[in-house]
C-alpha cells in the first residue's frame, strides 16, 4: 500500500482540519504526566512534522491553546476539545497527535518515551481484550 501524498487530519466535531506532507519524525507513544492529563489516557501517540509540511485547512479560528509547560503550547478545538498539535514556537516542527489523522500514515510507532511516568494502575497487560464493546453476559 503506498503512502498518501498528503495526510489529512481533523478534530472530533469536524470544525478544524489540517493536512501535512507526511510525518518527518517517528511515531512515539509519550507517557509523560502532562500527556496523561491532557489526553486522559495512559499515553498519547505523537510525531513531529516540519512547519513547512503542516497547514490548517479549516477552522483555525476555532483553535484554543494552553501553555502546559514553559514554552510548550497544546492546540485543541475549542468546540469539542480534541488535541491536535503541540509546539514550542522556536522549534522547526510541530508535534501532531497521530490519532487525529484521518488517513493512515503507513508507518507504525517506533518507541515509548517517558515511561518513568507510568502509573501501575494504567497497565493493560494480561487483561481481557474485546474487538468491540464488552459482550453482555
Amino acid at each position: 500500500m503506498s503512502k498518501p501524498a498528503v495526510l489529512k487530519g481533523s478534530c472530533l466535531c469536524g470544525a478544524i482540519a489540517y493536512e501535512l506532507d507526511g510525518l518527518d519524525m517517528p511515531i512515539v507513544h509519550c507517557h509523560c504526566l502532562t500527556c496523561q492529563k491532557a489526553h486522559t489516557a495512559a499515553f498519547v501517540s505523537t510525531a513531529g512534522v516540519l512547519r513547512e509540511h503542516f497547514r490548517w485547512t479549516r477552522g483555525e479560528a476555532t483553535l484554543a491553546k494552553f501553555e502546559s509547560s514553559p514554552g510548550k503550547f497544546r492546540h485543541f478545538c475549542s468546540a469539542c476539545g480534541t488535541h491536535l498539535i503541540a509546539e514550542r514556537p522556536a522549534q522547526a516542527h510541530v508535534i501532531v497527535r497521530v490519532a487525529s489523522l484521518d488517513d493512515d500514515p503507513q508507518t507504525r510507532p517506533a518507541e515509548h518515551i517517558w515511561t518513568s511516568h507510568d502509573r501501575t494502575w494504567l497497565s493493560a497487560e494480561n487483561i481481557p481484550k474485546h474487538a468491540q464493546f464488552k459482550p453482555q453476559n
